[in-house]
């Protein structure tokens, strides 16, 4: 999502953002099941553009770290973008989807919390508005995250977790894989999705076409500075 040329209807925002969100508790619910069961205007690439921005040749990555112990994050940063932001745990809201942070708040990234914690083994869950009504939010420039780039995340037991991006994909509403989105990429490693929405805004279904997400994978730890 980006905003608008225009003035939006109101409630706009807030309808397409539940709409988002609820495709987010569909994969989750697949990819649970398959876990248990077995085998207006662009604001990202579009779905032919995944080739390209997904794991381009030549970007040489650094090895994995080992996971670190569970704690909670405070604190999530993309220096590359500019981004430095709260996090907040979340839950399911009433409708049973995965409940973003207010659009008071349009600046606090949500952390799924009933998920992976960031830095521990398995694959944790950080959604953020890329808009209001009328601005832009959080993850508004998330599509020009380019493998490579470092994503910290500050956590509660004072370490810092970092991150290496080595994905990024646009999944469109109609092919939307949830065992590729919300599934561990590898076993027993530290993994990170960033998640928002992107592509373009369908008025006659009143939703986005898509939803931009960033892997990443633990590949180092620090100590927080005082006072963050």
């Amino acid at each position: 999502m980006r905003v608008a040329s225009g003035t939006r209807p109101a409630g706009t925002g807030r309808f397409v953002t539940g709409v988002a969100w609820a495709l987010l508790l569909l994969g989750l619910w697949l990819w649970g099941r398959e876990a248990t069961e077995g085998p207006g205007g662009s604001s990202a690439p579009t779905h032919g553009d995944i080739a390209a921005v997904g794991r381009p040749l030549g970007v040489a990555l650094p090895p994995a770290h080992a996971p670190l112990a569970p704690a909670e994050p405070r604190r999530v940063e993309i220096p590359s973008l500019g981004i430095a932001a709260p996090v907040v745990a979340r839950g399911l809201d009433a409708t049973g989807a995965i409940d973003p942070p207010p659009f008071e708040m349009p600046h606090t990234v949500g952390w799924f919390g009933s998920g992976a914690h960031p830095g521990a083994a398995g694959a944790a869950l950080f959604v953020g508005h890329v808009d209001t009504e009328t601005r832009p939010a959080v993850f508004y420039g998330l599509s020009a995250t380019r493998p490579g780039a470092k994503v910290r995340v500050t956590r509660t037991d004072g370490t810092v977790a970092e991150f290496t991006v080595d994905d990024v994909q646009v999944f469109p509403r109609e092919h939307f894989d949830a065992t590729e989105v919300y599934g561990q990429r590898e076993p027993r490693r530290a993994e990170l999705r960033l998640i928002t929405c992107g592509g373009t805004f369908d008025r006659a279904a009143g939703a986005y076409s898509a939803n931009v997400v960033v892997s990443a994978y633990l590949t180092g730890t620090g100590t927080a500075a005082a006072g963050t």
